[in-house]
Order: structure tokens, then C-alpha cells, then sequence
């Protein structure tokens, strides 16, 4: 993300080290004024002390493939590998990574993680995250199988969007216009809409319910129309008032009010919703509106649209989908 984002584990790193950066950086002078128009911006780092590499492991290729896989969406960031230090617990090394913006050369903040023996996760503040060239392969595949909420767009799940959202979230609602764009954008992805009804929203849960059971009584595209629907009424879900926004929103849509509210209120949409729950948990996501894209994490409020769809494109590339299928249009 940018270096205002904040670190979230389930982000898949996606805002990585940029926590710890911004951190940094808040400590150090305010920016220069930006380099003249058409002046090639330059970032150095610090040379780097042979004798901070006391450490055989992870190697500084090995950091360099990780920090690509998160970062190289965006040719504005750069980074230096400057220690990978032995610790005083066996097989657990320090690593200092320098980063910068080459729009802004004048400040560079550091990242300090720590690498696990198992070479496949480190701890950076108080998380443990994925480590590697292929940090999100994990959850990718587990998305695959197992995200079967209603979808929309392509069968194929080689790239493969899932978003988990709040039906009375306002973000959720704000940021539906950006999925719908990526939507446009990505023909070539399949979307899937996994609901997470966050426990202080009291009407979530039955708005949830209610779109299990249209999605079974209608299948996905109506379901679709339901989201979109049930968001544009989002006033309406009120403990006083979210039993008629919902049957009116079911009416309208050609469905029988009476059997969807009656299947909501059944295990069918009961079960239906605390599946979705138990898997957003199980990604341990914490907060909505959020995607994954092909495993990576992002947290979808208050991102700008390219930079989202950078991460699309990239992420795509490195999975193996064609960069022509990747670009959108």
C-alpha cells in the first residue's frame, strides 16, 4: 500500500515493512521540495557492512525475492538489504531492510524483522507472516478450494478476487463502485463475494442470511443484484426497520419474501452465514471491506483504484496469468 497504510497480518505483506517505515520516517526532517519537472529521481542507500552478515540464513537473495513478491507492484519503491544478523536463539536471524521512494529520495526508513527457522515466516511487530519468494501461495490455494461464496466473471480460478464485506458496513458500501470497476476491468478473474458480518453491526448477520438463501432460491447473478440492492438500502438496517428493507429489496427482485426471510431465519441461512465466518477467521481476516487477490491480502478502504489495479496486474503476472489477460483493459 502507501506509507500511510497500516500493517495488518492477514494483508499477506501487502503493507509490509511500510509500517515500520512510515514509522520512521515521521521521525525524520519533512520532505524536500520535489526534484524539477523531468529530473530523474535517484534514491542511495547506505553501503551495506560486510560484517552485519554474520547470519547464513535467509540469504539476501532470499530477502530481495520476498520483498519483490510484496513490493514490486510499484516502481516508486526501493529498498536495500542492510543486515542479516545472527540472534542469540538459534536459527532466528535479524534482518534490516533500508526503503525509500525515489519520488522522495531525501528519506529512507527502515524495516526490522526477524526470520524463523522453518525459513517460510518471520516476525515483524507483533506478527508472524509469510516469508519467501511466493508468500501468498498458501492462501491462494486455500481460496481456491475453498471460497465458495457466490462468483461472477470467469470459471477459471487462476485469478481468483475474493471479497469479504459487512452488509452494513458503510466502507463496504463506499467501496463497492472500486470492485465494481475491477469487475470491468479484469474479464479474465473470477470474483467471489464471501460475507463477514463484523459483531457490532446487529442487522449484518440477517442481511447475510437473507443473500444465502437468494443465492440458493436464484442463484449468483441474483445474488449480485441483491448486494447491490441491499447496499443502496443500507439506511434501512436497523433493528426497527431491517426486516422490511430486506423483504422489500427480495420483492423486488422477483423473490418471495416470505421463504427467503423463513430460510434465513432456518440453518440454512444461519450455517450458510457462520461458514463464511469461520473461513474470514480461518484467514483470520480482521476487518471489511478486504480482498485477497490470488492470496495478498489488501484492505480495500481508502486505496486509490490504480494502485489497487497495479497490485491486480502484478499479482496476476507472478501467478502465471499472461500479462496481456492480466492488463484489463
Amino acid at each position: 500500500m502507501s506509507f500511510s497504510s497500516s500493517l495488518r497480518k492477514s494483508s499477506l505483506i501487502a503493507a509490509l515493512a511500510v509500517f515500520a517505515a512510515s514509522a520512521a520516517l515521521a521521525e525524520q526532517e519533512p520532505p524536500s521540495a520535489p526534484a524539477p519537472a523531468g529530473a530523474p529521481a535517484t534514491l542511495t542507500f547506505p553501503t551495506p557492512d560486510p560484517k552485519n552478515f554474520s547470519a547464513d540464513k535467509p540469504t539476501p537473495d532470499d530477502v530481495n525475492a520476498f520483498l519483490k513478491a510484496t513490493w514490486g507492484y510499484d516502481p516508486n519503491l526501493a529498498w536495500q538489504t542492510m543486515a542479516i544478523a545472527k540472534t542469540p536463539v538459534a536459527g532466528i536471524s535479524k534482518v534490516t531492510v533500508a526503503i525509500g521512494q525515489k519520488s522522495n529520495p531525501s528519506q529512507v526508513g527502515q524495516l526490522v524483522f526477524f526470520a524463523l527457522p522453518d525459513g517460510q515466516h518471520i516476525i515483524s511487530q507483533d506478527e508472524i507472516i509469510p516469508f519467501g519468494a511466493h508468500p501468498f501461495d498458501a492462501n491462494r490455494k486455500m481460496l481456491q478450494t475453498e471460497a465458495t461464496g457466490p462468483a461472477r466473471g470467469s470459471a477459471s480460478k487462476d485469478l481468483l478476487i475474493v471479497e469479504f464485506a459487512d452488509f452494513q458496513c458503510p466502507h463496504c458500501k463506499d467501496a463497492q463502485p472500486t470492485v465494481e470497476r475491477l469487475v470491468q476491468d479484469f474479464p479474465n478473474a473470477r470474483f467471489v463475494f464471501e460475507s463477514f458480518p463484523l459483531p457490532q453491526h446487529s442487522e449484518a448477520p440477517k442481511a447475510a442470511a437473507y443473500g444465502v438463501c437468494v443465492q440458493k432460491a436464484s442463484g449468483d447473478a441474483t445474488f449480485f443484484k441483491y448486494v447491490d440492492a441491499v447496499f443502496a438500502n443500507q439506511s434501512g438496517l436497523t433493528p426497527e426497520a431491517s426486516d422490511a428493507t430486506l423483504k422489500d429489496v427480495v420483492t423486488k427482485l422477483g423473490l418471495d419474501p416470505a421463504k427467503i426471510s423463513a430460510c434465513a431465519a432456518s440453518p440454512v441461512g444461519i450455517d450458510g452465514v457462520q461458514a463464511s465466518l469461520d473461513f474470514a477467521r480461518k484467514l483470520e481476516v480482521r476487518e471489511t471491506p478486504w480482498l485477497y487477490i490470488n492470496g495478498r491480502g489488501v484492505p480495500l478502504g481508502g486505496i486509490q483504484y490504480d494502485q489497487l489495479k497495479a497490485i491486480v496486474s502484478y499479482q496476476a503476472v507472478q501467478d502465471g496469468v499472461t500479462a496481456a489477460a492480466a492488463s484489463g483493459k
